[in-house]
Formats: C-alpha cells, sequence, structure tokens
C-alpha cells in the first residue's frame, strides 16, 4: 500500500504513527500538494491528503476513514476500541483533535491571500476554536497519563500529532507552558 502525502500534514502524520504502531509495511510518496496535484487528484477526486492507496488499486482518503481500516486489518496494537461508549470516547478525542487542526489549517490558509484580503475576524475565531479546544482537552485530560485508557490508543495519537503540529505552526501559542499535562503527553 502506499501512502499520498506531505510530511508537514498533521493528518498524514497521525496515518504514519498508525501503520507504524500497528506494523504496517508501507510505501510513503512524499511532497504530495493538495488541491491541484495530479497523483493526488487521480486517486482522491477531493484532492486532499492523505490518501491511502491500497494493493488493488482502491483509495481511501479522510484520516479517519484511513485509521479505522488500518486499525481492523492488523491484529497488532489495537488503538480503536469495539462499538462501545470507550470507542466512542476515543473518536471524540479524535475529532477534538482533528477540530484544533482544521481550524489550525484554515488560518495558514488565510495567511497565504494577500494582507488586504485577510479577514482579521474569521482567522480570530479559529484562533479561539484552537483555544477552546486545547483548554478542553487538558480540561478532559486532567492528571491521567493517556486520553482515554492505561495505553496508547488513538486518541493519544490523534492528541499528540495535533499539538506537535501546533508547535510547528503557531510557535506563538504557548500550549505547553498553559497546559503542562498536553505537554506531558506529547513528549511521550
Amino acid at each position: 500500500m502506499k501512502l499520498l502525502g506531505s510530511v508537514t500534514s498533521p493528518f498524514v502524520r497521525k496515518v504514519r504513527v498508525v501503520l507504524l504502531e500497528k506494523r504496517i509495511d508501507f510505501e510513503f510518496v512524499t511532497d504530495c500538494m493538495t488541491g491541484t496535484d495530479p497523483l493526488i487528484e487521480q486517486h482522491n477526486p477531493l484532492g486532499k491528503i492523505p490518501a491511502l492507496v491500497l494493493d488493488d488499486g482502491l483509495c481511501l482518503f479522510d484520516s479517519q476513514v484511513i485509521t479505522e481500516y488500518l486499525d481492523a486489518i492488523s491484529p497488532v496494537a489495537h488503538l480503536i476500541p469495539e462499538p462501545t461508549r470507550e470507542r466512542a470516547l476515543v473518536k471524540r478525542w479524535e475529532a477534538l483533535a482533528d477540530g484544533i487542526l482544521d481550524a489550525g489549517v484554515a488560518i495558514v490558509l488565510e495567511l497565504r491571500r494577500p494582507e488586504n484580503e485577510r479577514s482579521p475576524a474569521w482567522m480570530a475565531r479559529q484562533r479561539g476554536k484552537m483555544e477552546r479546544g486545547l483548554a478542553a482537552m487538558s480540561r478532559e485530560l486532567g492528571q491521567r497519563q493517556w486520553c482515554t485508557a492505561e495505553a496508547i490508543n488513538l486518541s493519544d495519537i490523534a492528541t499528540g500529532c495535533a499539538l506537535l503540529w501546533l508547535d510547528f505552526r503557531f510557535p506563538d501559542l504557548d500550549w505547553r507552558g498553559q497546559y503542562p499535562n498536553l505537554d506531558a503527553l506529547a513528549t511521550k
């Protein structure tokens, strides 16, 4: 199987971590850009990464779909519980992490527009989503070592990837100083 993506995408990183945790062999095709990349558009009509091309040619896209599939095909280190309340909690954490990332990516894309076309109010709303999401994560994590269980699972992977991406794209967002419990989780 081939993973199409970019080394800087937090959504691709989440899939890569799951592939490694599950010990699944894959080829990483890097430097794929979203939007107008013919390789991506050939496999994903939405033109987004990550895209996972299976050996039979079927392409899975959206990190949540891909991680769900990967967890199901390998018996190694189950990262998503069976359908229960615990599964819903894991997927809720993943949605929270992905929501923080969506808001952050929206700001990054807005900053690529000409300055006179940017919307400071819109960027402030996105930043507010990120800040509220971080506060919710910290509050819910409390003093636990892991997000939802006694060992690493998808909730921790998604959260860790989101937090480390914030370091990369938003170094001025002092989430480590504000939320030492999230800092401890991200450094594992």
